[in-house]
Parts: C-alpha cells; sequence; structure tokens
C-alpha cells in the first residue's frame, strides 16, 4: 500500500499545476490533502483519475483550511472531525476506516504569529491524542498530513532564529513528543536519522532554492504497522505548493 500526503495550499490553485498528472503518476492507493480552501460543490467539475474515490472535509469558512481523500481502496467507513464541535468547524480531520487499519488524515492548526493561538492548539493537540489513540485501541492507525510543527533542530534549517516562533515552540514540540511517547512511529526517521529534510519552505527569499526550509508534514504509525513499514520519503522534487509531498509504503 503506498499512502501520499500533500498539504496542497488549495485544490484548486494546484489543480492548475498539474496535479491530476502527479495523482496518475505517482501511482498511490490512498492520498491525502491537506488545506484544500474548497467546498465540495466548488469540485464537481474535476474529473478525477479512474479509480479513486474522493472524500472531502470542507471548513465552514470558504476558502479556508479543510481536507480531502482520493483513495483507491474503498474503505469501510468514512467519517469526519475529533467528534467535538469546538475542533471541527475547520475541516481539519477526516477518519477512513479500512480492514487492516484506521487511516487519519489530519491538518494541525497553526499557532500563528506570536503564539496568538497556541493555548487552542495545546487543546486541539489533546484533543487529537485522545481521538488516535481511542482509535488505535480498535485497530492500529496511520495518520498524516500537515502537523504545524518542526519536532526535533534538525527537522528545521535554522532552529536558533525560531526558537519561540510557530511550530518549534517548545510547547509544540513537547506535543509532539507525547504523540511519540504514546507509541506512534514517525516513519521518515525510522529511514533516515539525519537533518536537511524538508517538506516545507516559505515563498520568501528563494528558501526553497536555498533548501532553508521546515519538516512539518508527517507519515506516522501505530507500532503494530512497523513490520509492514517498507519505506517513508519526501518528494521535495514535487511543486506546486509551498509544502511538498510525503508518503510511505506497506508491505502486506
Amino acid at each position: 500500500m503506498k499512502l501520499i500526503s500533500w498539504n496542497v495550499n488549495g485544490v484548486r490553485a494546484v489543480l492548475g499545476k498539474g496535479f491530476l498528472d502527479f495523482v496518475e503518476g505517482v501511482d498511490a492507493d490512498v492520498i491525502c490533502l491537506q488545506e484544500s480552501k474548497a467546498q465540495p460543490d466548488q469540485l464537481d467539475h474535476v474529473v478525477w483519475p479512474e479509480g479513486y474515490e474522493v472524500f472531502w472535509n470542507a471548513a465552514e469558512k470558504k476558502g479556508y483550511s479543510g481536507t480531502g481523500v482520493l483513495t483507491r481502496q474503498k474503505p469501510l467507513k468514512v467519517w469526519n472531525g475529533l467528534g467535538m464541535p469546538e475542533h471541527d468547524r475547520e475541516g481539519r480531520v477526516q477518519n477512513l476506516e479500512y480492514e487492516g487499519y484506521i487511516l487519519v488524515n489530519v491538518y494541525t492548526p497553526n499557532a500563528q504569529h506570536g503564539l496568538a493561538r497556541l493555548e487552542y492548539r495545546m487543546a486541539w493537540d489533546a484533543a487529537f491524542r485522545t481521538h488516535v489513540g481511542a482509535l488505535r485501541k480498535k485497530k492500529p492507525v496511520i495518520f498524516c498530513g500537515d502537523l504545524n510543527v518542526a519536532h526535533e533542530a534538525i527537522d528545521l534549517a535554522r532552529p536558533k532564529e525560531n526558537v519561540r516562533n510557530p511550530g518549534f515552540s517548545p510547547e509544540e514540540r513537547a506535543s509532539f513528543t507525547r504523540l511519540v511517547d504514546d507509541g506512534f512511529l514517525d516513519t521518515f526517521r525510522v529511514f533516515e536519522p539525519g537533518g536537511g529534510h524538508y517538506s516545507w519552505w516559505s515563498y520568501r527569499a528563494g528558501a526553497r532554492a536555498r533548501n532553508v526550509g521546515w519538516r512539518i508534514d508527517y507519515c506516522c504509525i501505530s507500532p503494530e504497522l512497523r513490520p509492514r513499514l517498507k519505506s517513508a520519503f519526501i518528494m521535495n522534487e514535487v511543486l506546486g505548493s509551498d509544502h511538498c509531498p510525503v508518503g510511505l509504503t506497506l508491505g502486506s
């Protein structure tokens, strides 16, 4: 099973940048999208590649946030959100149950400039940990998406300059550590212990060309799936967004 996760920074925008060709070429079983910024009826005209079923979770606020999943594997069940109204208005979570696992597509809230939304972010993180922990009691869990945090200093190009910035605050990093302590594996780090590998770059000052980036997009699995994990990767050659796709492959 090949899984791709990508914050597309607007699915309507990326459709004009060769997204359907990407879907055809990447040959993934499941593609999870974050920051879709679209209502489902705004995408009714799109002819998706053959074999994919498409599910959306749009934010109440138009043109903001949102998630989507393209899947060739028919899920047993699909539902949106964390089951908490205060966290489910922005279209940030999709849950898809398959035979051998439950997939959670997630777009974690940004703590925002000056950490103005940090308190909410911490409440969100706690709710998300509870959510995936409860799902894991039923089946192994994969969660993937833009988690809006660089976990360790090697996960961004300039850690010293960003210690109290959103995405690299001690609080956010410690919150991600709690997911790891709960047993979830950051699959990319299973295979790659070194730095210099990023999934997001600012549009400013040629950051991507100079690889001054952050690794804030993840594919994580519960430990029960570790024996099936064959690879995890970052597709930094793929353009179209300020993020690039990340992914994993699982054997049978």
